[in-house]
């Protein structure tokens, strides 16, 4: 006998819940002999639920990997004849340093020139904060972002720049506690049209 549409998502459902379970506890066990093995007693007091915390807050800023840019746009990719760039500043957003497991954080500025699509205006910040809920570097994120705007919309041409600062490198080794990072990745008619990529850089820089 066949389960209904239904009854099949249903028993997914359950079956995803049952192994990030299994994974929650196994993460919050590792916690507890991480702290063991830094000196510290996993038993007292303060400590008692820091490892099912942490393993919570692990599943939350890693949830980048359970997304897929198809449920992220979830159709919201519409005909318009609009032609001039669209531009999406000031997103926040925070990764986690690939290299240490250190936080990065940061702004976002998007756009892309339309080819006869737009897209929902919320989905151009939920693609960024995909991609930087993952274990990245920020040059990578940076590509990621425009690379799936530009796959899904097929724009005259898209950009990015991301500015952002790195725990591991102001809490630890140069301990540079001033210094960011920028990094852009653009493609089509930003690359190509130098008026293109110096107007999209001027609304960045106007910041209002």
């Amino acid at each position: 006998m066949h389960k209904g549409n239904g009854a099949l998502r249903a028993e997914i459902s359950t079956n995803l819940a049952a192994d990030q379970a299994s994974q929650h506890r196994e993460i919050a066990e590792l916690c507890s002999r991480l702290l063991h093995l830094i000196g510290e007693d996993p038993t007292r007091q303060g400590l008692q639920r820091t490892p099912q915390r942490y393993a919570k807050a692990l599943a939350e800023l890693t949830g980048g990997y359970r997304q897929d840019i198809l449920e992220i746009i979830n159709d919201a990719i519409y005909d318009e004849k609009y032609s001039e760039m669209v531009v999406v500043k000031e997103i926040e957003f925070f990764s986690i340093c690939e290299h240490h497991i250190l936080p990065f954080f940061g702004k976002a500025h998007v756009a892309y020139v339309p080819n006869g699509k737009i897209i929902g205006l919320s989905k151009i910040p939920r693609i960024v904060n995909m991609f930087a809920r993952r274990l990245q570097v920020q040059e990578r994120l940076t590509d990621q972002i425009v690379a799936a705007i530009d796959q899904a919309l097929h724009p005259l041409g898209v950009a990015c720049i991301i500015e952002a600062k790195h725990m591991c490198m102001m809490m630890r080794g140069v301990e540079s506690k001033c210094s960011s990072m920028t990094t852009n990745a653009m493609r089509g008619s930003f690359l190509s049209d130098q008026r293109t990529r110096a107007e999209f850089l001027s609304l960045v820089n106007s910041r209002n």
